[in-house]
């Protein structure tokens, strides 16, 4: 009772009797606020704050809870986009590769229809070389598809074959041009002279520096348009040099005869001291033929001082030759000759100690050792 009464008289002292007065209108009225009526109201009012406080509370609570459902559902959700967007890719890169594989069969096929027309264009100009058909035909029997083959296996053998038969080309036509790059260095000439470089491939001109367009020409792939370019560039300058080596005298001027003598100094048969031979010497029989040894136009025939009866002849390109010693004339000035051509008789004619045929090469008005020049046409010749 005692803390009841303590209580009541703290409350009290806390909410003592108050008077609240109230002007309106001129009039004055006055409230008496009880104790009673002041603990009633501040019981309200702690109870209004309390009931505000659960419920927002409760909201935050509500809200933080609805706000990891949602992530929750965010998570699931993205998951299964990332499983359904897989399944998808699967799906695609399956049809991709069943595509691939319904058509590489169609696609290789025309592919290798692209190569075989480069091939064609290419053997078209290697056609008539001297020793393509010996290098070529064994890799173009194994081109050859096996008829009871698979189809599939047909197509990797043609490809195959193709292939080794693109590496025939360019091994014979690289070897080619070098053998008769070759052949000219051992003549004393320059093979970069004689040699166009202007790479014609199947007919027309194909400026071909740029791999690119020469695949979007041929309509091949990058790799295979290189290699093609590389075969028909050697090919054009073997060709190139061959035709130069048949303008050339790389012939011999005789057959039923001995070289006797060489080119440089030797011992002189009417002297007897050493001096400068400009050319070879041959020994053989009384009119034994001579003949042109290389195609050109007869420049000059008649007597030359020490050489007797000489027949010159131009070969163009700054090349002349010379025939001494001669017993008699078959052609005459201006006249054009072939290699091989007969063109005088052996004799004793000038300084001369006996029957034989004194022979030279000039070159851009020197005089040249034929021996170099007769080598060569030896070694052009093996080539073919």
């Amino acid at each position: 009772m005692d803390r009841l009464t303590t209580l009541r008289r703290s409350l009290e002292e806390l909410f003592p009797e108050r008077h609240l007065y109230v002007r309106s209108g001129g009039a004055m009225k006055a409230f008496v606020l009880t104790s009673r009526k002041q603990m009633f109201m501040a019981a309200g009012v702690a109870g209004c704050a309390l009931w505000m406080g659960v419920s927002t509370a409760a909201m935050l609570v509500d809200l933080m809870s609805a706000s990891a459902s949602d992530r929750e559902f965010a998570t699931l959700k993205a998951q299964s986009e990332r499983y359904v967007a897989d399944r998808q890719a699967r799906l695609d890169s399956a049809m991709a590769r069943l595509n691939a594989a319904s058509g590489s069969n169609a696609d290789a096929a025309t592919a290798i229809e692209k190569r075989h027309a480069a091939l064609a264009m290419l053997l078209t100009d290697m056609k008539g070389s001297p020793g393509a058909a010996e290098a070529l035909t064994p890799a173009i029997d194994r081109a050859l598809a096996k008829p009871d083959a698979a189809p599939a296996r047909r197509i990797e053998m043609v490809r195959v074959g193709q292939e080794q038969l693109l590496e025939a080309a360019d091994s014979f036509s690289k070897g080619r041009a070098d053998r008769l790059r070759l052949a000219f260095r051992m003549a004393g000439l320059s093979p970069s002279t004689y040699a166009d470089r202007g790479g014609a491939l199947g007919g027309p001109l194909i400026e071909s520096k740029d791999p690119r367009a020469l695949a979007a020409v041929l309509d091949v792939d990058e790799d295979f348009a290189v290699r093609i370019q590389r075969v028909a560039r050697d090919l054009s300058e073997a060709q190139s040099l061959s035709e130069a080596a048949n303008e050339l005298p790389f012939g011999r001027p005789t057959t039923n005869a001995t070289q006797t003598s060489g080119y440089g100094v030797r011992l002189d048969p009417f002297t007897r001291r050493p001096a400068y031979h400009s050319g070879l010497d041959f020994s053989g029989a009384h009119a034994t033929p001579i003949y042109s040894t290389g195609p050109g136009t007869v420049a000059y025939t008649g007597v030359r001082s020490g050489y007797g009866n000489v027949v010159e002849i131009d070969h163009g390109r700054g090349l002349k030759t010379r025939y001494a010693h001669l017993s008699s004339f078959a052609v005459r000035p201006g006249q054009r000759v072939s290699v091989g051509q007969r063109i005088a008789g052996m004799g004793s004619t000038g300084r001369s100690t006996g029957t034989h045929l004194h022979y030279e090469v000039w070159v851009n008005g020197r005089a040249q050792n034929p021996g170099r020049f007769l080598k060569a046409g030896q070694y052009v010749l093996q080539g073919d």
